[in-house]
């Protein structure tokens, strides 16, 4: 449950910065991800501005391509496939036109009846610079890392971009290394060098396992650029 707990903390930010947009519905350009299930569906639906379903993939490898979808109130509404049955529904900063929407299982008990809780990222070069890494900390305790040069610790429920390290080698590979307390102990637990291009991006992962309880990292390469807002 704790797991769950810290991802609402994630969700918490995207619906303070929601503001009612008068009912208009606005274009944003979502990219889609499903993590931390045994049974995920191929996708989810949702509706465009004149009722037309559009589908939306839910990969679980890397990061789907862009979908243009519809926000209305700064709310996108998912359904099951082929199902007017309610998926999960995504909160979208009042300013983001393009965002990175991570599918999750909803826990036990939820006020919601819908399966899905939808983790929105903003899809910006603050997030993701050129060739940079963006981190998110899902485990239930302190973080740190080295990514390059660059040294960081995140606390649960965190996220943070980094940019493209600077000292690589000459395959443009970094050294990129995640620690987990244990017994008040810092322990390797993910040890790794990533190459580092322009145009490439990471989005890591800390987590706990929902099956063997230990903490777990993900890392998910995307050959896209920040994806550009919409006119």
């Amino acid at each position: 449950m704790r797991f769950f707990a810290l991802l609402l903390a994630l969700l918490l930010p995207s619906l303070a910065q929601s503001q009612d947009d008068g009912g208009e519905s606005r274009q944003v350009v979502c990219r889609f991800l499903c993590f931390g299930s045994t049974d995920t569906p191929d996708a989810v639906d949702t509706i465009g501005p004149k009722g037309a379903k559009i589908p939306c993939p839910l990969p679980t490898k890397r990061i789907s391509e862009p979908i243009t979808a519809y926000a209305k109130a700064n709310k996108i509404a998912f359904y099951q496939e082929n199902s007017d049955k309610l998926a999960g529904t995504a909160t979208i900063p009042s300013n983001a036109r393009a965002a990175i929407l991570v599918f999750v299982p909803a826990p036990e008990g939820a006020k919601s009846k819908a399966p899905w809780r939808v983790i929105v990222i903003e899809d910006s070069a603050k997030n993701f610079p050129d060739g940079g890494i963006f981190v998110a900390n899902f485990h239930n305790d302190d973080i740190r890392f080295i990514i390059g040069e660059h040294k960081g610790a995140l606390h649960p429920a965190r996220t943070k971009g980094y940019a493209r390290p600077e000292k690589r080698d000459s395959f443009n590979m970094a050294p990129v290394i995640f620690e987990f307390l244990s017994q008040d102990k810092w322990r390797v637990g993910n040890e790794s060098a990533l190459r580092f291009l322009p145009g490439m991006r990471y989005l890591i992962f800390a987590y706990t396992d929902p099956r063997s309880k230990r903490p777990r990292i993900n890392t998910y390469q995307d050959f896209r650029s920040v994806a550009k807002p919409l006119p």
